[in-house]
């Protein structure tokens, strides 16, 4: 599966950022969709991740109450909406696709070594 990750650039903070990500081929109901980010010199850590048959979603502690992932299944896309956002949200946002995960728990969506298939990368800048 292909991924086009888009939406990223320049926001001061507090502002907000809305990332697509666009999958190739159509996305199946044991598929679960995830956002990575990386910032400059540190590792690559997990943002959020969520089921395409049930939407459920699992969020990484920091961005709780501020960011929202859904996903359109009409256009095969995923969305992560990004509010009152901090300098601690700069980074290179990647979206990547668990495809068999229909026994993944929903704990395990973090774990990125489960991910098959990894878009680009978009990259996201807070300014304070």
């Amino acid at each position: 599966v292909q991924l086009q990750a888009s939406g990223g650039g320049l926001v001061q903070a507090g502002g907000s950022l809305r990332l697509s990500c666009a999958a190739s081929q159509p996305i199946l109901s044991n598929y679960v969709i995830g956002w990575f980010r990386q910032a400059p010199g540190k590792e690559r850590e997990f943002v959020v991740g969520i089921r395409w048959r049930d939407g459920r979603a699992n969020y990484r502690d920091s961005v709780k109450g501020r960011f929202t992932i859904s996903r359109d299944v009409a256009r095969e896309t995923v969305h992560l909406q990004m509010n009152s956002m901090n300098s601690e949200d700069t980074a290179i946002y990647y979206c990547a696709v668990q495809r068999n995960a229909q026994m993944t728990p929903i704990q395990s969506f973090q774990s990125a070594n489960l991910y098959n298939d990894w878009g680009q990368g978009t990259l996201v800048t807070v300014s304070s």
